[in-house]
């Protein structure tokens, strides 16, 4: 049993003000692996005052000893990207395979593109040509209160803390108490880094406990949260007394929308197989399949062999399949889920409710396939966050448009077609934050975030960055001879 039960604050490792044990569970055979601890307000206080500390100098620093540092952070980071990965697999079930190649290269990828970033942002400059001496400058908020989940660790980790630090700002990290070690990992990285104490800290712990002390608290400047729509509003409610900046990732319900002159045994089975990657475990899985009615059976046919196609198997395998849900939690709710889609009258075509056949112990699911859908029905309108596929028929461009913009979420959407003015037509009038045409992947740098429920803010690229700065004018600047 692994036993971590220090924060990292203030340039150490020290014990919680109060023990509080929290078992870390691996969903593979649902036994406990590590022992944490809990954290509570006490606690953040300390990183707070740690990070405020050290905000006057780190603020202060200049873009070359910032690089310098990030520089280093990827370095002990890519030496220890293994080490990474199989800690992400044991603590979120995620396959090693993926978990090498996707999850813990994140990161390295986050770094890597933040440090472009940092080297090309123009932190100082006119208004504009004819108001010369008024100058904008961007200055790093402060302060700032991460919390990050536990289906993408350290995808989200870094996409904060790395523009953060880039900015100037010193942090507070919470990572998700369902899979905290690759946080803790991260922790020792940035100490192996160099980062001058107080510049990073980590406090384990729960929402309702330390992620509602740390939205509250009037030292941290900016709170920003990845997470489900539900919490993200707790935060939000939380940080209103200290009008603090909120930045927020949610949830997502992303509509799929294919066209009868798609591809459609590519492009099908590519979406249906993106919906089941991670387990369904992601905020921007297309979870909604809108297939153009003269197709639809096609299209029902394909995704259905897909799902029966998807192996789910032990994550410390390494292979193309998928692994468990992390939790008992999100296994029942998921259960659940299917249960009221059957009920509801959706057409089961793969998959359904219990464990794949071979497994009677861990949170394994059925990849699962649904038909005939109703854009009312539970199962098309809540986050599901499991390998669960919905498909809705639609009878032309305008009605898809309408499916696909009829919901709370607004994080992604996909468009298959073979018609590129109809993919620009449709992209520009879908209501999301991104949106990915026949299959495209998203380039380094690209901003990620949603409208409506999904969220606000963006992150990735300078927009990533300038999440974290102020922005000052300043009128009567002396101009260079």
């Amino acid at each position: 049993m692994i036993r971590k039960t220090d924060f990292y604050i203030d340039g150490a490792w020290v014990a919680p003000l109060a023990e509080n044990d929290f078992e870390v569970i691996n969903p593979a055979d649902e036994t406990a692996f590590a022992t944490i601890s809990l954290g509570a307000g006490g606690d953040v206080d300390r990183a707070v005052a740690a990070a405020r500390a050290a905000f006057p100098a780190w603020s202060l620093t200049s873009r070359e000893e910032r690089l310098a540092k990030l520089e280093r952070l990827a370095e002990v980071y890519k030496a220890r990207s293994d080490e990474m990965a199989k800690t992400i697999s044991q603590e979120m079930g995620a396959p090693i395979t993926l978990a090498t190649r996707a999850q813990a290269a994140a990161g390295y990828g986050h770094i890597k593109a933040f440090i472009r970033v940092l080297k090309e942002f123009e932190f100082e400059h006119p208004l504009r040509d004819d108001a010369r001496n008024e100058h904008i400058v961007y200055e790093p908020i402060g302060v700032c209160g991460l919390i990050t989940p536990w289906n993408w660790p350290m995808n989200q980790v870094t996409l904060k803390v790395v523009p953060a630090l880039a900015a100037g700002c010193t942090v507070i990290l919470k990572p998700s108490e369902i899979a905290p070690l690759s946080s803790m990992l991260f922790a020792e990285i940035m100490h192996e880094a160099g980062f001058p104490k107080g510049v990073f800290n980590l406090v384990n712990g729960d929402g309702p406990t330390v992620g509602e002390a740390m939205s509250r608290h009037p030292g941290i400047d900016m709170m920003s949260f990845t997470g489900s729509t539900r919490a993200g509003i707790a935060v939000t409610k939380a940080a209103a007394d200290t009008v603090k900046r909120v930045s927020l990732e949610l949830g997502g319900k992303s509509p799929n929308i294919v066209f009868a002159d798609a591809d459609l045994p590519k492009q099908v089975a590519a979406g249906a197989a993106h919906c089941f990657n991670n387990t369904g475990q992601s905020c921007n899985a297309p979870t909604r399949m809108l297939a153009e009615r003269s197709v639809y059976d096609e299209v029902v046919k394909i995704a259905a062999a897909t799902a029966e196609a998807t192996k789910v198997g032990d994550p410390a395998q390494e292979g193309p399949h998928i692994g468990p849900l992390v939790s008992e939690t999100q296994f029942n709710k998921v259960q659940g889920l299917i249960e009221k889609a059957i009920a509801e009258g959706a057409r089961l075509v793969a998959g359904g409710p219990g464990r794949p056949e071979g497994f009677n112990r861990g949170y394994f699911v059925r990849p699962t396939v649904f038909a005939d859908v109703t854009n009312d029905m539970t199962i098309a309108r809540e986050e599901v966050f499991g390998p669960v596929l919905s498909i809705i028929p639609f009878e032309g461009e305008e009605e898809a448009i309408r499916i696909a913009n009829d919901t709370a979420y607004g994080l992604s959407s996909y468009v298959q077609t073979g018609d590129p003015e109809r993919a620009r037509r449709v992209a520009r009038r879908l209501r999301s934050g991104m949106v990915q045409l026949n299959g495209s992947g998203r380039a380094s740098g690209s901003p990620f975030g949603g409208y409506k429920q999904s969220g606000n803010g963006r992150e990735g690229g300078k927009w990533g960055l300038e999440d974290f700065l102020e922005v000052k004018a300043v009128s009567g600047w002396p101009l260079s001879d």
